[in-house]
């Protein structure tokens, strides 16, 4: 199998990977004709460089559609043109980059939502006030109004609150990259989308072409049968 020029860029490429200019969609076909004035649709190009203008086109789609790109908008396009995965397991990857404090109030936290901690919590407040109103009735050492017990329970609010807030703020952290990252991978779907739906239909111009020109040998054949069996009569 040999080479062929290519009409675009005047580089060398393999003869299959040639693509015919009246095969590309009209759209991507002025693309090429914005930047390439001298390129004609009896032209040749190959499949890289089709690829390449069908990503421009894209991105100049999206770009009409959205007015500006941002930044994950062109991590997309990127990972699209590297041929890149973009969807990310976020809590895998949260959880290796946890310090020993974002842990401990992970612990606290699920250990204060549970029902171990309510059981736990007024086992200890009714012995609490057990002992010190019915069973150290002379020898209690905090008596009613239970002073001591209101101190604890103040220090234990005081210091839950803040832990209790610290794990809601990393997993909201967790929410909006698991957010980023669906938005992403949404993205690049409709553009993969796009792009095969433009493929499949140079696919089908490209069989269209193929059928016409079997057709016109099959044509051709039967003229020529045609007229051997008229000069054989």
């Amino acid at each position: 199998m040999g080479n062929f020029i290519s009409d675009l860029s005047g580089k060398e490429f393999p003869e299959n990977l040639k693509v015919n200019a009246r095969n590309i969609s009209t759209a991507i076909l002025q693309k090429i004709k914005s930047e390439y004035p001298h390129f004609v649709e009896s032209g040749y190009l190959s499949v890289s460089e089709l690829n390449e203008f069908r990503n421009r086109y894209i991105e100049s789609t999206m770009r009409d559609e959205l007015g500006s790109l941002s930044h994950l908008e062109q991590e997309v396009l990127e990972a699209l043109h590297k041929n890149q995965l973009i969807s990310d397991n976020i809590d895998d990857a949260n959880e290796e980059n946890l310090t020993v404090g974002q842990k401990l109030a992970d612990r606290i936290a699920s250990f204060g939502g549970s029902w171990t901690f309510i059981i736990s919590f007024f086992v200890f407040l009714f012995s609490w006030i057990g002992l010190n109103a019915f069973m150290l009735t002379t020898n209690a050492y905090d008596p009613f109004p239970f002073i001591l017990l209101n101190l604890i329970l103040s220090c234990l609010a005081a210091l839950q609150a803040p832990l209790i807030m610290m794990s809601q703020n990393r997993l909201e952290e967790k929410d909006r990259l698991r957010a980023k990252n669906d938005y992403q991978v949404n993205l690049k779907a409709e553009v993969e989308i796009r792009m095969l739906h433009e493929k499949m239909d140079h696919l089908i111009l490209n069989q269209q072409q193929r059928l016409f020109e079997i057709q016109h040998i099959q044509v051709e054949m039967l003229n020529e049968i045609t007229e051997r069996l008229s000069k054989t009569n």
